[in-house]
């Protein structure tokens, strides 16, 4: 079996709470079997494009699954060799909102200064 070329965790606060692992079990079987199937490709492709992964900014990527009917994306960044599950949402607009990047972009800079 092939290994996986960069393995994926969840990002953790100083708490020890890992808010992306507590997203994905609010959300359905069915949807948390989408989100975990690219999320799995990721590790065993990355580095792989559109549709799956697309650069935000500032060393932030998304893994985009299309659900039932909502769409759902996990913000992420490559820490030392590993996909790190920064945040986990539902995506309501066009465009990803200054809040949910400032959330993600924040957990990453806490990484940075560890």
């Amino acid at each position: 079996m092939e290994s996986k070329r960069v393995p994926a965790s969840f990002y953790k606060t100083e708490a020890g709470n890992e808010p992306v692992r507590d997203w994905l079990k609010s959300l359905g079987a069915d949807e948390r079997r989408a989100i975990g199937n690219n999320i799995r490709t990721l590790e065993y492709g990355w580095p792989i494009g559109m549709p799956i992964c697309k650069p935000l900014r500032r060393g932030l990527f998304e893994v985009r699954t299309n659900l039932q009917d909502r769409i759902a994306r996990v913000i992420f960044c490559i820490h030392e060799n590993n996909i790190l599950l920064l945040h986990g949402f539902i995506k309501k607009t066009e465009k990803i909102s200054d809040s949910d990047l400032s959330l993600a972009l924040d957990r990453k800079q806490k990484l940075e200064q560890k």
